[in-house]
């Protein structure tokens, strides 16, 4: 009796808290938009990871009132706040952002363009030891704040790339895998004890062009030569005083001292922050307000069937672009693309649906942090492709294979008994490697791929089969390298790529557009059985995630149009 007292208990706790939760998520999702008050100032607080659309964490703002906020999100707010007479001025608090120098740059241009509307834009920071892509975008405000002990790192792009070889073989796991051709370099990581000629080649190409981008932009918005900034580089860290000796830094002040800059005509400015912001309707600020543009966002690693909020599902994205060809009020399509790739399958399935609606209207891509194979697969049939000069693209390539485990089952004392009908029945099973007649017809199938995928480039960017093979091999480019070789039309962002779907659609260029933005805002029990899929990966650290994510898309996929997995260098 008294145990099945303590389960109705359990059970009445767990119903009231499922019940706030969904209580607070229809306070927050349905509240009506905050008052802004005149004399306010944006506050935006960047940290953490930055995704292009950030799914809604219902746990958290249950217990905090607040949402993760997505580069939708920040583009949005500082679109708004550029128009907004109530805001006076843009106040960023930046901390370690996780995310690569293409949103990084998406987010500086955003700012820059705030200023053109003559209100200023201001960044404090209180602590920063690593600080080089935090701090490229810190140069697009008018001013730079320290706190007067803060510390400030800005030492550079580079670090270490791993390689699992070794510790594969001692574990008794070994990669078999076939790719087309030399900079194919996905899973290098597991077959390779060090960079081959290529990879080398291809990542010091990379880096060098992101660092270029990165020490111009700085020696322009901090008046210096490039010379200076690289020495300043080169010494790596400053302490409050060194920072603004340098130039590098415009005041060190005490927050409370900052908020004196902040007055307008001796007062006081109120403070709203991004999250509350975000309620606030472009509409009402006459923004997004017109003729319709679908605005289409495709994030994650490509798969067959259906997606997750992290991952690009073929048959998801698919439906969003039928609903888009179909849907008579949407002028034209933009379809936002932060993808290293994945199934060639599923990155075929999505092309067909991106050339099928780019016959019924315009269609634009617009790149962000990365794009590459599957993600360039996705993109090539647009009538334009934009990108950021930061944004890693290209990997025009194929990759199948297998990860045999016999040595390990062996260590193991794990046995098997094989009951096969058909020769090749078990081919791609983990209990044997792959004889060499295997081998060479894995390899037949992926040149076959990457045959048709090199006639596809051709066909949408209008080049030949042998240039698209000259500057494919799975090479990765920069959006500045791409965009020389014919691969991307513009440099932008979002904001460019919606100039152009509506310069293509024939609407005015003073003329305003709304946005169906798809996908929609995710449903409570869509994050709730999200979490439970991902509840096993929440404690692991990213890159081992990465590592994990290697397996599983092989095994899940057999063929694949995927660039290397990106390790953080920094």
């Amino acid at each position: 009796m008294r145990r099945s007292k303590y389960v109705l208990i359990i059970f009445l706790i767990f119903f009231v808290l499922i019940l706030a939760t969904v209580v607070s998520l229809f306070v927050y999702e349905l509240g009506k938009p905050p008052t802004v008050k005149a004399r306010s100032y944006l506050e935006l607080r960047l940290a953490g990871p930055i995704q292009e659309r950030a799914a809604p964490d219902f746990f958290t703002a249950f217990f905090t009132g607040t949402q993760p906020l997505s580069m939708h999100d920040i583009w949005m707010n500082i679109q708004k706040a550029k128009v907004d007479s109530r805001i006076r001025c843009l106040v960023l608090q930046v901390g370690m952002l996780q995310c690569d120098w293409a949103k990084i740059n998406e987010i500086r241009e955003a700012v820059l363009d705030f200023r053109k509307s003559g209100k200023k834009a201001y960044i404090y920071i209180e602590e920063a030891p690593e600080f080089d892509k935090e701090y490229y975008l810190a140069t697009a405000c008018d001013r730079i704040i320290l706190h007067p002990l803060g510390w400030l790192g800005i030492n550079g792009i580079g670090g270490y790339i791993p390689f699992f070889k070794r510790a594969l073989d001692k574990l008794g796991i070994e990669a078999e895998i076939e790719h087309i051709e030399e900079y194919k370099t996905a899973y290098n990581m597991f077959t390779e004890e060090g960079f081959t000629p290529a990879h080398k080649e291809m990542m010091e190409s990379l880096y060098s062009d992101l660092y270029s981008h990165y020490v111009k932009g700085i020696a322009e918005a901090r008046g210096k030569t490039e010379a200076e900034i690289r020495r300043l580089i080169d010494k790596g860290s400053f302490l409050g005083d060194q920072a603004l000796e340098a130039g590098l830094v415009d005041y060190l002040l005490y927050w409370d001292e900052f908020e004196d800059i902040l007055k307008d005509k001796g007062r006081k400015l109120y403070r709203i922050s991004d999250q509350q912001y975000s309620k606030v309707k472009p509409a009402s600020l006459g923004l997004y307000r017109g003729k319709k543009i679908a605005l289409i966002y495709g994030m994650g690693p490509i798969h067959t069937g259906e997606g997750t909020y992290q991952t690009m599902g073929s048959s998801t994205i698919a439906r969003y672009l039928r609903r888009a060809r179909k849907d008579k009020t949407v002028a034209a399509v933009v379809f936002r693309v932060d993808s290293p790739g994945g199934s060639a399958v599923g990155s075929d399935v999505i092309w067909r649906e991106v050339f099928l609606t780019k016959k019924e209207k315009p269609l634009v891509v617009s790149m962000s942090d990365m794009a590459g194979s599957g993600g360039y697969w996705v993109s090539m049939a647009a009538d334009k492709i934009v990108a950021q000069p930061q944004t890693l693209t290209g990997s025009i390539g194929v990759i199948s294979g297998k990860f045999s485990m016999a040595r390990l089952y062996d260590k193991l004392g794990i046995t098997a008994e094989k009951i096969a009908y058909g020769n090749k029945a078990d081919m791609f099973s983990t209990h044997r490697k792959l004889t060499p007649e295997e081998r060479a017809l894995l390899k037949k199938e992926i040149l076959w791929i990457y045959d048709r995928f090199l006639s596809k480039v051709a066909e949408g960017r209008n080049l030949s089969k042998e240039e698209v093979d000259r500057i494919g091999k799975g090479r990765i480019w920069t959006g500045s390298q791409a965009k020389e070789r014919g691969l991307v039309d513009e440099i932008g962002g979002l904001s460019r790529a919606i100039e152009l779907a509506k310069e293509l659609a024939g609407i005015p260029a003073e003329d305003g557009v709304s946005l169906l933005v798809l996908p929609r805002k995710i449903s409570f029990w869509d994050i709730f059985i999200g979490r439970l899929a991902t509840a096993n990966k929440s404690n692991i650290h990213p890159e081992m995630e990465k590592l994990l994510s290697a397996f599983e898309l092989l095994e899940k996929e057999r063929t694949l149009a995927i660039m290397p997995f990106w390790f953080s260098l920094e």
